[in-house]
């Protein structure tokens, strides 16, 4: 391409621009350079002028699109050195806007929006079109929502017209800080105990005015406006549990109380001057003779009798859902999608419009510059889809590479979220990352449900048959490395590499949380990859905000850049409650020429001997996958004369990512093949690259059954029929509800899928049946067009929706935000209140050795040690709640043994209350102790006082075994 750089530094910033410039360019000018270069070079340029870049910076980039069209590319530093089209301004104009800014000293007369002198009434119309700007540039053809939007912005902070804000902010012993959830009112006198925050003044005074006004905004559009309006802030904590906190007329009460120097009818009076104001700039910018903000409140009315009928109406809800049938919550969850767009919008606009000075803020203003602040938001340069490009060129051409080029093609035309289904070993990984190609992607975020599927991910990337040169990002809660494993991300790096690999529970900050709401924003402007989706159906709470996410990016219609990916695509959940046509899901064929066939071993499930299929010998290369961890640690120990290696989840972290390592290097194609057999919970059921020649498997649902299955001859090698033995518990056979496997699959919401998929398979399947793997899908997706089937999966689903619907209104997601006593040390993460994935707590264990399962032999030694530098991490464990309390059986209470021995055992101050021990663990310096060590028990009694139900962390000569209870250690039923 032919480019045409312009500079209008000045300084020093003139002579470091020249440097660069002359050695890509020809200089025609004295400040003008002309040269034809590629893309990569373009982009080489524009990186090299930003590490100069100083507020003296200037240089615009243009490309000649023909000889009398260019078109601007991009600025680097100043933009008010140019005009939107990146034109030198040479004109000047005595047109003015209200007032100008001072620099230095606050005028009494004027309100403002923070302490660096924004006026409020700037501040209000910049966040507000900032925002509408935002939602234009990510959704498409939603001019009606952009509208409310806009609206929104101009609100969100009306409520800083409080006296009481106003004093604060002129004053000059203020802070001069930007806190991560905005200013807000920080003298040490004041307190909001007693007085509103003004997100909450300005959603009253919203609710007041909104009746007479703003008619253009249909109702639903005005309930997301309140909801923008209250929660752009997070609540404050709040000692005292004011219900008048909780009403619009308690906000007017309280509001009302603390006013001193004019009454609530002057407040709002003094509102719609400044929505006037705002009406007016409105004009001025955009130059039209109508702003949408028109048509405010001006009529006389009666405040009191206006008040008095809001007096009990409740305050907007963060998150809302009620229990009902499945169109009710795909009704409350496309609401609560828009919702979070609204929110995030307004936030980021909010933040952007806040790092201005008053200077610079009146500036943009004035010249008409405020989608500058959006470009460089949103504009994405990368050249991952050149590294795409090379990659595809490393899988040799033949039939398997046209089919998922043409997969991928039809995915690309999909004019919303698209759906990839294919079973395991087809490609899938290939085909997202051509989709992403065709698509012209210039970031990819590569969404996971669990760590260890972005470990799995993140390994085949970053290998040499993917995308060695590109920039491949891990960011999880505990592994942010970018290219390589252990290489860490910068802090200020996060969430910047050409794909990012990421966690569901990361993504769903941006819609939980207020400080991480611009994640949203970086979902919506970056091409997603939902892989593994299929496993956030069973997950209360996960299911619905999954598919508020999936709405978001259905809202963008032809911007949405969205595939969801899995062999098990659950077409009920992706028709009923995401709304997706079958039409929108592609399929890709399985190349994979191997036959297979399905056996049943019906078990005693109370045995753990070989009459029980999943504690049999086994040798050769085979997996052994187990509904529960513990199944598979006891198996383990009864086999430890195998060439074994046990995988599950609970592990302290070293070992997990050691074992996981040992895992994949063995049974990956062509792997070291160091072991024979690996026996495992769930945690390899998916996305990990791992194969075997034969499979054991403890019955379940149908999507967990295919995806075990992809790790059975996963590459098509095998020249003899693969067997793949699924073991079914004996009360689950003959359709009944009891034992430790039905009440276990019951409490994962999936009992009556299980036992339908269950009953299907025996009446599809002849005895001795070979079937190939496109076969099986078949049945898959019979299973799902079934009556019967639909109505389990509808029964568990509801299940799940009840309890997810629980857990929100328990307040668990509302945001809020509590006054720091200390700066939390790196390397020392607490665990959140909040946590979707149940209640956890860190714990600490004696180590007992099991090398001999007939005498344990109890070590003098904890599962970890406590970290000698505060900057070291810990080698942490956890463990739920339940587990902990004992399930709700008193015999069973861990905690409450501890909080009567540790004192005496340990040393410490004794706990009088459990949930001082439980609000504690959720430090990992202070975690709960789950059993002792011999040396600690002889201070308390010896081997007699050693709880019946200990937790120990075992180890045997070949590896560590795990967190598991002394009784199953011990027991010799399951």
């Amino acid at each position: 391409m032919m480019v045409t750089f312009v500079s209008q530094c000045q300084k020093k910033a003139l002579t470091r621009t020249r440097r660069v410039l002359d050695a890509f360019a020809n200089r025609i000018g004295d400040n003008t350079w002309q040269t034809v270069i590629t893309e990569d070079g373009l982009i080489a340029v524009k990186t090299l002028l930003r590490k100069t870049a100083t507020k003296n910076t200037a240089v615009a980039c243009h490309w000649q699109r023909s000889r009398s069209r260019s078109e601007l590319v991009w600025i680097v530093g100043n933009r008010s050195a140019f005009n939107s089209a990146g034109i030198v301004p040479v004109n000047t104009t005595s047109k003015e806007l209200f007032m100008d800014i001072p620099n230095d000293k606050p005028n009494p007369n004027w309100l403002y929006a923070n302490t660096h002198l924004q006026t409020l009434a700037e501040h209000l119309f910049a966040v507000g079109y900032v925002a509408e700007q935002l939602h234009r540039r990510l959704i498409a053809d939603k001019n009606d929502h952009s509208e409310a939007i806009f609206v929104a912005g101009c609100l969100h902070d009306l409520g800083k017209i409080d006296p009481a804000f106003q004093q604060w902010a002129i004053n000059p012993k203020k802070k001069e800080f930007e806190a991560e959830d905005g200013q807000h009112i920080d003298d040490a006198k004041f307190s909001f105990e007693k007085h509103p925050r003004h997100n909450e003044i300005s959603v009253l005074l919203y609710e007041l005015l909104d009746p007479l006004g703003f008619k253009d905004i249909n109702p639903s559009k005005k309930a997301a406006i309140k909801h923008a309006v209250y929660w752009h802030h997070a609540k404050p904590y709040r000692k005292e549990k004011d219900p008048d906190f909780a009403t619009y007329g308690g906000i007017h009460k309280k509001l009302s109380g603390n006013l001193t120097s004019l009454n609530f009818a002057e407040l709002v009076e003094k509102a719609q001057k400044l929505l006037n104001e705002l009406n007016e700039m409105d004009c001025r910018y955009r130059e039209i003779e109508a702003s949408l903000l028109t048509k405010i409140y001006s009529a006389e009315v009666d405040l009191d009798v206006l008040i008095a009928d809001k007096k009990t109406k409740p305050l907007p809800s963060y998150k809302c859902y009620e229990d009902g049938n499945i169109e009710s919550y795909q009704k409350q969850i496309k609401e609560n999608a828009f919702n979070n767009i609204i929110r995030a919008c307004v936030i980021s606009a909010d933040r952007l419009v806040s790092e201005l000075t008053a200077a610079d803020l009146h500036d943009h203003i004035k010249r008409t510059t405020l989608p500058n602040l959006i470009n460089e938001t949103l504009l994405l340069e990368s050249t991952i889809c050149s590294h795409i490009e090379i990659c595809l060129t490393r899988f040799p051409l033949g039939e398997r590479s046209s089919k998922q080029h043409e997969v991928a093609h039809k995915l690309s035309e999909v004019p919303n979220v698209a759906v990839l289904a294919g079973p395991a070993g087809c490609g899938k990984t290939k085909i997202a990352l051509e989709w992403a190609m065709m698509k012209n992607a210039q970031q990819i975020i590569w969404i996971c449900p669990r760590v260890q599927v972005c470990q799995g991910l993140f390994l085949d990337l970053t290998s040499e048959q993917y995308l060695p040169d590109a920039k491949i990002e891990i960011n999880t809660g505990e592994f942010k490395y970018t290219n390589e494993w252990g290489r860490t991300t910068p802090e200020n790096k996060n969430f910047s590499g050409d794909i990012v690999i990421t966690t569901i529970d990361q993504v769903f900050s941006a819609i939980i949380t207020h400080t991480k709401v611009n994640t949203l924003i970086n979902v919506l402007n970056a091409h997603i990859v939902f892989d593994e989706f299929h496993e956030y159906i069973a997950m209360p709470a996960f299911n619905l905000l999954f598919a508020e996410l999936v709405a978001c990016k259905q809202q963008q219609e032809s911007l949405a850049n969205t595939l969801l990916v899995s062999a098990t695509p659950h077409y009920f959940y992706v028709k009923s409650v995401l709304g997706i046509e079958p039409e929108d899901i592609i399929a890709m064929t399985s190349f994979n020429p191997s036959s297979y066939r399905i056996e049943f071993k019906v078990f005693d499930e109370t045995r753990q001997d070989d009459g029980n299929p999943l504690y049999q010998h086994q040798s050769g290369n085979t997996i052994v996958i187990s509904n529960t961890a513990q199944t598979a640690q006891l198996s383990f120990i009864r086999n430890q004369n195998e060439n074994a290696v046990l995988l599950h989840s609970k592990f302290k972290k070293s070992d997990k990512q050691i074992w996981f390592n040992e895992v994949f290097e063995s049974f990956k194609k062509d792997g070291t093949r160091k072991f024979d057999v690996l026996r495992s919970g769930p945690i390899v059921q998916a996305s990990l690259n791992i194969t075997c020649d034969y499979m054991v498997a403890e019955i379940t649902t149908a999507e967990n059954f295919l995806q075990r299955l992809g790790r059975l001859d996963r590459f098509g090698i095998n020249t003899h029929t693969n067997i793949y033995s699924i073991a079914v518990p004996e009360p689950i056979h003959q359709g009944k509800g009891t034992g430790s496997s039905a009440r276990f699959l019951a409490r994962q919401y999936s009992f009556a899928a299980t036992k339908t998929w269950y009953q299907f398979l025996q009446s599809e399947l002849l005895e001795d049946k070979t079937l190939q793997l496109p076969e099986l899908y078949a049945l898959y997706q019979k299973f799902h067009d079934s009556d019967l089937a639909q109505q389990s999966m509808a029964s568990d689903l509801l299940a799940c929706f009840k309890q997810g619907v629980q857990l929100i209104n328990l307040k668990v997601l509302d945001p809020i935000t509590i006054p720091t006593k200390k700066t939390t040390v790196k390397g020392r993460g607490k665990i959140s209140k909040n946590s979707l994935r149940g209640e956890n707590r860190f714990v600490q264990m004696a180590v007992c050795d099991v090398s001999n399962p007939e005498k344990i032999d109890f070590l003098e030694r904890y599962a970890y040690e406590m970290p000698i530098s505060e900057q070291d991490e810990f080698d942490n464990l956890t463990a739920s709640l339940d587990e902990i309390q004992g399930y709700g059986d008193s015999d069973k209470n861990l905690l409450a043994y501890m909080k009567a021995k540790h004192h005496n055992v340990i040393g410490g101050p004794k706990a009088f209350k459990d949930f001082i021990l439980l609000n504690e663990a959720r430090d990992p310096e202070l975690p709960i102790y789950l059993s002792y060590t011999p040396e600690g028990l002889d201070r308390v009694g010896g081997d007699s006082a050693r709880h019946s139900y200990a937790i120990y962390y075992a180890v045997c000569e070949k590896q560590p075994i795990g967190a598991i209870s002394i009784k199953h250690l011990t027991s010799t039923e399951d």
